[in-house]
């Protein structure tokens, strides 16, 4: 009989085809049953993540005519925040991308993992571009506009250019054949994965700013209108990082 020890090792390499899982379901101990239900748990999930996986490249591929055809996902981090830039990305995967399994909206997914998922969506990318659209551009603009250029300068600047383009809940002004998706981050991989790479890259921005304005705590809230940072922007005034087209900023520099 394997020792609770020599099981919780197997089972971390195990597929469900090993012949000591049958002796394992007929284990009385506790602890054996633990770890083995434990595992079928993981089992479950992984099985879920990978049928989300193929939906999402499904989803992505029925846009296409061709088996060759590129499909680009663009999306946006931060139209709501009081500060900072909105940053937008493009990214055209290659069809498999397995190592992306478990890759869902940016904000259903901890900072920890993002950052990982972000270095894997680069390695399996074909292209990709991330661009910061400026708060001075924010403000002269309007948010919405802002974004849409920002996206349009994500897509024009990859490497390769894509057949067809989806974007999430977005119309970008281009030639390439575009598809605005409603929640696309939850429905295809490529928007999911310019999620991603957008939230990341904005969130090591504004863990930056913070080194250089520690009392606004931008490593915390990313620039979003929270309590604590309201309180700050009232304590110590709006900086240059802050949107001035954006309430209660906008009422702030009046007074």
């Amino acid at each position: 009989m394997l020792s609770l020890k020599e099981i919780k090792e197997k089972l971390l390499i195990a597929n469900g085809s090993e012949p000591w899982l049958i002796e394992l379901e007929n284990d009385t101990r506790i602890g054996a049953l633990k770890l083995l239900n434990s595992w079928k748990r993981k089992q479950h999930i992984l099985q879920l993540e990978k049928q989300t996986h193929t939906e999402k490249i499904l989803f992505d591929r029925s846009f296409c005519e061709n088996d060759n055809d590129l499909v680009a996902g663009v999306d946006e981090a931060g139209r709501g925040p009081l500060a900072g830039p909105v940053v937008t990305a493009a990214v055209i995967l290659d069809n498999n991308a397995e190592g992306l399994i478990g890759l869902n909206d940016s904000k259903q997914l901890s900072k920890t993992k993002r950052i990982e998922l972000a270095r894997k969506i680069k390695e399996h990318a074909i292209s990709y571009f991330i661009h910061f659209q400026s708060v001075e551009k924010i403000d002269e603009l309007n948010i919405y506009e802002a974004t849409k250029q920002s996206m349009t300068e994500s897509v024009l600047n990859l490497h390769k250019q894509p057949t067809v383009v989806l974007v999430d809940a977005m119309k970008l002004p281009i030639d390439t054949k575009t598809h605005s998706i409603i929640k696309g981050d939850a429905q295809s991989l490529a928007i999911a994965a310019a999620s991603i790479l957008a939230k990341t890259a904005r969130d090591h921005y504004m863990d930056q700013l913070h080194e250089e304005y520690p009392n606004y705590m931008f490593n915390k809230h990313a620039g979003y209108g929270t309590k604590q940072h309201v309180e700050m922007i009232m304590k110590y005034g709006p900086t240059k990082h802050h949107r001035t087209t954006f309430e209660p900023i906008k009422s702030i520099l009046k007074k």
